[in-house]
């Protein structure tokens, strides 16, 4: 429900972009790097990450978009209904649950973070740089 007088009832966060054009577009171009651009994590996975924020965070609107384009990308839909019901993340794959819970605690409770909650997603073989340049421990995907 919007409480903006110069949006409908049922303005989604389209709708609200349409108040500010400049901003906007910078904040599709921050969008479209960070899920597009070069990334250890490929489309599909940086999709899924998304749609578990967003459904974590109860928004309707960006979840339904990413939860949709991971599906496009072939995620299976049953997985994201389960890691949204497990706190654990035992539903995906093992390399991917440190990071998962990582940004499960960080969506939920960010003041109950600790040096440990990095760690854990370090020694699963993540680390904090971009990919840059592809290596077989480290591939960069765009797609």
């Amino acid at each position: 429900m919007s409480f903006f007088p110069s949006l409908g009832p049922d303005a989604a966060v389209r709708n609200a972009m349409t108040l500010n054009p400049d901003a906007s577009r910078l904040l599709i171009a921050f969008h479209t790097a960070v899920l597009r651009g070069d990334s250890p994590l490929s489309a599909s996975e940086r999709e899924l990450i998304a749609a578990y924020v967003s459904g974590l965070n109860a928004c309707t609107y960006c979840h339904g978009v990413h939860a949709a384009t991971a599906r496009a990308f072939g995620i299976d839909e049953a997985l994201l209904e389960r890691l949204l019901e497990d706190e654990t993340c035992a539903a995906a794959e093992r390399r991917f649950q440190p990071l998962l819970r990582f940004v499960r605690k960080l969506t939920l409770t960010p003041s109950r973070m600790v040096k440990a909650d990095a760690e854990a997603v370090f020694a699963a073989g993540w680390d904090e740089r971009p990919c840059t340049t592809p290596s077989p421990q480290r591939p960069c995907s765009t797609s």
